[in-house]
């Protein structure tokens, strides 16, 4: 357990096993914690460096919004202030939206990325859900006290009294409008899309992700040759929701299965 002074923001991390280096990163209003038993999986064979992201869990906020680049930017800075040699990615929701603003912005620093239950535009979240995002604020914490979200910030918070100070900048990050098509289009970090199937995002949205990475678009081929030229690869988990991806089995299984196999020069071509 420690805190690095990168990117203007004191970030806590802590580091698990020993291997290949792997950053894993959590959903909003979470930390850490969250991943349970599938951070055991992934560190069984990978250095899993896990922090807290701005203002969640140990990482106390700064004066600067809630964002997906100024986080991305915290991570990059992270692998660089612990001398990572290219890491894996792996985030989940809030977490999936910085891995992916890392790779996008960052790729000499990455080696793959898997991007959980992260929608790359705000409208292809359904209707209801984005309804429910709009009353997120800080005047929904007195609500909130007996929610794991609350009990959470409360036992590791460095200010636990910022906690509706969290909800307000959250809710401003997910009322701000996003589109990141294009820079998902030019992805130079092969990238795995997963989800739940059924997740806040309907199944085709990940589908039309995957088609931005040259993915189902032919048949892949006898030896893979008609496979995505980036590596890319999409992967929908049966069974679960946004809200339960995380504790499945199939979470860690899937990550390591895409970040563990060899790379485009190993493969038969």
């Amino acid at each position: 357990m420690a805190y690095a002074d990168v990117n203007g923001i004191n970030l806590y991390y802590e580091i698990h096993g020993a291997g290949r280096p792997l950053v894993l990163l959590h959903g909003g209003l979470g930390s850490g914690e969250m991943f349970g038993d599938n951070l055991d999986r992934l560190a069984a064979d990978h250095q899993v460096i896990l922090p807290d992201l701005q203002g969640h869990g140990r990482t106390a906020d700064v004066d600067r919004p809630i964002d997906y680049v100024t986080m991305g930017d915290d991570i990059a800075a992270l692998i660089g202030h612990l001398g990572l040699e290219k890491p894996d990615l792996v985030g989940y929701s809030l977490g999936g939206g910085v891995a992916l603003q890392v790779a996008i912005r960052h790729p000499e620093r990455v080696g793959r990325a898997v991007v959980v239950s992260a929608g790359i535009r705000r409208d292809a979240t359904y209707p209801e859900i984005l309804e429910q995002q709009g009353q997120v604020s800080g005047a929904a914490a007195e609500f909130m006290r007996d929610t794991p979200m609350y009990e959470l910030y409360q036992r590791v918070a460095p200010h636990p009294e910022h906690f509706p100070r969290l909800l307000d900048k959250i809710g401003e990050l997910m009322a701000k409008d996003y589109d990141h098509t294009e820079e998902v289009r030019g992805l130079q970090v092969p990238t795995l899309i997963m989800a739940a199937d059924a997740d806040m995002c309907p199944p085709s949205h990940f589908v039309e992700v995957f088609a931005l990475l040259d993915g189902g678009r032919r048949d892949g081929g006898w030896m893979g040759e008609g496979r995505p030229k980036g590596g890319h690869a999409l992967a929908i988990l049966p069974g679960l929701t946004h809200y339960n991806v995380v504790d499945s089995p199939l979470f860690a299984t899937t990550a390591l299965a895409f970040l563990d196999q060899p790379g485009p020069d190993q493969t038969a071509q």
